[in-house]
C-alpha cells in the first residue's frame, strides 16, 4: 500500500515505504552498508533521493529500518522448539541448524545481515557499528533466555558466549560459499562437543 499521504519536510512520500525497506534490506544484505551508495537505492526503490532522504532522514536512517525488518522476519529464534528440545545437546542442534537454515536459505544473500554486518567500517559509521555490536549482544542474550532450562549462571552465559561466536562463524563462512553440509557438519561437532562435556543431560 503506498502511503502518498505521509509528509516528511514538506515532501509527500509517493512510493511504498515497506517495499522501499524490503528492497533496501536485500541489497545491505547481499553488498553491506559501504557496499550500496545511495545511487543503487533510490534506483532499485525508484525514486529520487529527496523522497528517500523525506521518508528515512538519510542512508543510515534506512539502513536501520533496514536490519530492524531483517531482525523480524530473520533474525528471530525459535525459542519455543530449543526451550522443548530433550536435552542441552539436542538444544545446541536446534539452535544452530536453525542458524545454518537462515544464513543459505537464499542465493545472493548468504550469511547473517547482524552478525557479519559492519564489523569493520569506516569511522564516519562508528554509531552504525556500534548498533550492531548491540544487536549482536541482544542476539546472546536471546539464547541465554532459549538455554535456561538447560544450564544455569557462569556456566549458561560462556556457553551462550560461545554459541554466538559459532553462529557469527557460519555466518562468515556462508557468506564465502561454503556448502550448508559442511555448516551442519560444525552444528554436530559443537553438539558432541556439548554432549560430551555434560554427560547428565
Amino acid at each position: 500500500m503506498k502511503q502518498d499521504g505521509k509528509v516528511r519536510g514538506g515532501r509527500p512520500w509517493s512510493f511504498d515505504r515497506d517495499a522501499a525497506i524490503d528492497t533496501a534490506m536485500l541489497l545491505f544484505w547481499r553488498h553491506g552498508y559501504e557496499g550500496v551508495p545511495i545511487g543503487d537505492l533510490t534506483k532499485a526503490i525508484g525514486v529520487a533521493p529527496p523522497s528517500l532522504y523525506a521518508a528515512f532522514g538519510s542512508k543510515a536512517g534506512l539502513y536501520r529500518r533496514a536490519v530492524e525488518r531483517y531482525e523480524e522476519i530473520r533474525g528471530i529464534l525459535d525459542a519455543a522448539a530449543i526451550r522443548s528440545a530433550p536435552s542441552l545437546p539436542e538444544a545446541v542442534r536446534v539452535l544452530l541448524t536453525g542458524a545454518v537454515t537462515a544464513v543459505t536459505q537464499r542465493q545472493h544473500e548468504r550469511g547473517c545481515m547482524i552478525s557479519s554486518g559492519l564489523v569493520a567500517c569506516h569511522p564516519d559509521h562508528a554509531g552504525l557499528a556500534r548498533d550492531a555490536a548491540a544487536r549482536r549482544e541482544a542476539l546472546r542474550g536471546r539464547i541465554v533466555q532459549a538455554l535456561s532450562p538447560f544450564a544455569q549462571g557462569d556456566r549458561l552465559e560462556k556457553l551462550a558466549r560461545h554459541l554466538a561466536a559459532v553462529m557469527q562463524g557460519i555466518s562468515i563462512q556462508a557468506r564465502d560459499g561454503v556448502a550448508p553440509s559442511e555448516l551442519h557438519d560444525i552444528v554436530e561437532e559443537v553438539a558432541a562437543g556439548i554432549a560430551a562435556r555434560s554427560p547428565q543431560d
